[in-house]
């Protein structure tokens, strides 16, 4: 196939132009690189046609695909051969392999490829104009005037992300809120992106679906719906459309409740994943995961629940009606009471983003012995299966909350480190008294302790010793366990160190608790889109944040420039605005 090189520039204008229409009625990338209108006869393909699995137009979507992503030829390959929906959408016979996709750009003339590049870089600044993606090319730069100087680290003006306030708002609904769906009917009053930004306002200033229901009717705010219809979408954006409760779910059996919350959590979290990853697509040019080492921590967070489960504990009488997804934990030393969620974040050199997120069935002493319970190994399996979705994972840190062999084996299983804290018991303290006999030494290593599983060795671990820094460390040493190849004495330090980076994600519990509304339900629909949608929100401060560290050339494991609190009052200003 051959043209008139010289009509280029004019060709890829009249593409952009028609990317830029369409750009006015699609909701995300992919629907442009389909319905773009590419002219073949202005491309030059010296392929021999009738013997090329897959035509000029579709390979030149292909490449555009390549471009605006910004991907190797091997990663385009992949994801075409994992993704049938993408073969769809270019109008793939079949997926091409990275040798075909290699051998047709070199078939393209000069001009054509020149061309074609020209072109992904005006889709890409139409889908930022137009709001279908975030403009990550071309970073948030501040200007000087924008730039604070607050102690040693200069941090970003809250003008300065209140004028971006709106292109986060726009991400979110475009990209993360439009994967929660009620399931309504047509003839539904309030739409469900409604709903969502009045969620997402009670998140931002951590009140209530009365507290935001009361606001609305005070300002009469006709968009705004009372705190019951409030409550009774975000239950059914926990639900498939084609599920129902006949019966109340708090009057419900244990085991009922359990099989529900089973349905929730798939419904939600296959929700909060696809919102993850869309989010992520948009900064995929900045390479927010690329570390030669790439760690995630996985951990418990409790969201407390200020009710005592006993009418008697003495006479162990628990009250009939206790939510069974409430379990008791110690903080600080004080027994307390909450509902249990764990999550794996990267932590490290790269951006901090929650990558998946495990709600938590827990044995309690108030629940019948034989009461339903999540196994830590299964939760964590999870995790790792989503994680692994969006990045290639090399290590995992855990605290001594996970330490059970069947969690080892499962990470050990995958090809992946794991360095985790362990509980003391008694050979723990026999080797930290060898320890403290030998002049000079402060630390020790246990080499080629077998880890068994169903009776057979898994596989072998290495146990550390070293003293505590933690002034609430239960004794004077502290104890890890790593699957790591015979650490030496001189590595030890090194390995125990790399661990404090695990405590990214006791800051990052901290920022999650702070957008979480406040509600007094039981109702466990109610609190697991609570937590899910907190960490989104989460998720897109640390986006915003990055997107400010790459326009400052920042290191992105810095202090935020972008504080927790400036991103609060900027969304839920453009939030106001857009409502």
């Amino acid at each position: 196939m051959s043209a008139v090189d010289d009509d280029a520039p004019a060709l890829a204008g009249a593409i952009v132009y028609h990317a830029g229409e369409v750009c006015k009625s699609a909701d995300h990338l992919w629907r442009v690189f389909g319905e773009v209108s590419i002219p073949v006869d202005g491309l030059t393909d010296d392929r021999q046609q009738h013997k090329a699995a897959n035509g000029t137009e579709s390979m030149a979507r292909v490449y555009l695909y390549q471009e605006i992503y910004d991907l190797a030829q091997s990663e385009v390959a992949e994801r075409l051969e994992n993704r049938p929906s993408l073969l769809k959408t270019f109008d793939l016979a079949k997926a091409p392999s990275q040798q075909s996709i290699s051998y047709a750009w070199k078939q393209f003339s000069e001009q054509t490829k020149l061309t074609l590049k020209a072109v992904a870089t005006g889709i890409a600044r139409e889908a930022v104009d137009r709001g279908i993606i975030l403009d990550a090319r071309v970073p948030i730069i501040p200007d000087e005037d924008d730039i604070e100087e607050d102690g040693d680290e200069p941090t970003v003006a809250r003008e300065h992300v209140r004028k971006h306030g709106s292109k986060v708002v726009e991400l979110a609904r475009r990209h993360a809120f439009g994967e929660f769906d009620s399931g309504r009917a047509e003839n539904r009053v309030y739409e469900d992106e409604q709903i969502l930004d009045l969620f997402a306002s009670a998140c931002l200033t951590q009140g209530s679906a009365h507290s935001e229901g009361e606001a609305g009717w005070f300002l009469d705010e006709n968009d705004t719906c009372d705190d019951s219809t409030f409550l009774r979408v975000i239950k059914q954006f926990a639900m498939p459309a084609d599920q129902e409760l006949s019966v109340p779910l708090q009057e419900q059996q244990i085991e009922d409740i359990v099989a529900f919350t089973e349905v929730f959590r798939e419904h939600l979290m296959n929700a909060f994943d696809t919102a993850t990853e869309n989010i992520l697509q948009t900064i995929r040019y900045e390479d927010p995961f690329d570390d030669r080492h790439v760690v995630a921590a996985v951990d418990f967070t409790h969201v407390p629940y200020h009710v005592w489960p006993w009418i008697d504990k003495d006479e162990e009488i628990p009250k009939s009606a206790y939510p069974p997804m409430v379990s008791g934990y110690v903080d600080d030393g004080e027994l307390k009471h909450g509902y249990t969620f764990a999550t794996i974040t990267i932590v490290g050199n790269a951006v901090p983003i929650i990558l998946g997120i495990e709600p938590v069935k827990e044995h309690s002493d108030w629940e019948p012995a034989d009461a339903p319970a999540d196994s830590k190994a299964d939760v964590v399996a999870r995790l790792l299966s989503r994680a692994q979705q969006y990045v290639d994972l090399d290590e995992i840190l855990l605290d001594r909350g996970f330490y059970a062999k069947e969690v080892r084996a499962e990470i050990d299983g995958r090809d992946l480190l794991y360095t985790m804290l362990v509980p003391k018991y008694e050979p723990d303290y026999r080797a930290i008294k060898q320890i403290k006999s030998k002049d000079g030494v402060d630390a020790a290593v246990n080499h080629d302790v077998t880890v068994d599983s169903d009776g057979d060795v898994d596989h072998i671990a290495e146990y550390l010793y070293i003293p505590a820094t933690n002034e609430d460390a239960d004794g004077n040493y502290a104890v890890f366990v790593t699957n790591r190849d015979h650490v030496a004495p001189d590595e030890i330090a090194h390995v125990t160190n790399s661990y404090s980076r695990r405590w990214d994600i006791e800051n990052q519990y901290k920022s999650v608790q702070s957008y979480l509304p406040k509600t007094s339900s039981t109702d466990y629909r109610v609190r697991l889109f609570n937590f899910t949608f907190a960490a989104l929100l989460y998720n897109l401060w640390r986006l915003t944040d990055f997107l400010v560290k790459v326009g400052m050339e920042r290191e992105i494991r810095s202090l935020p420039v972008v504080a927790a609190r400036t991103f609060v009052r900027a969304v839920g200003n453009s939030l106001r605005k857009a409502g």
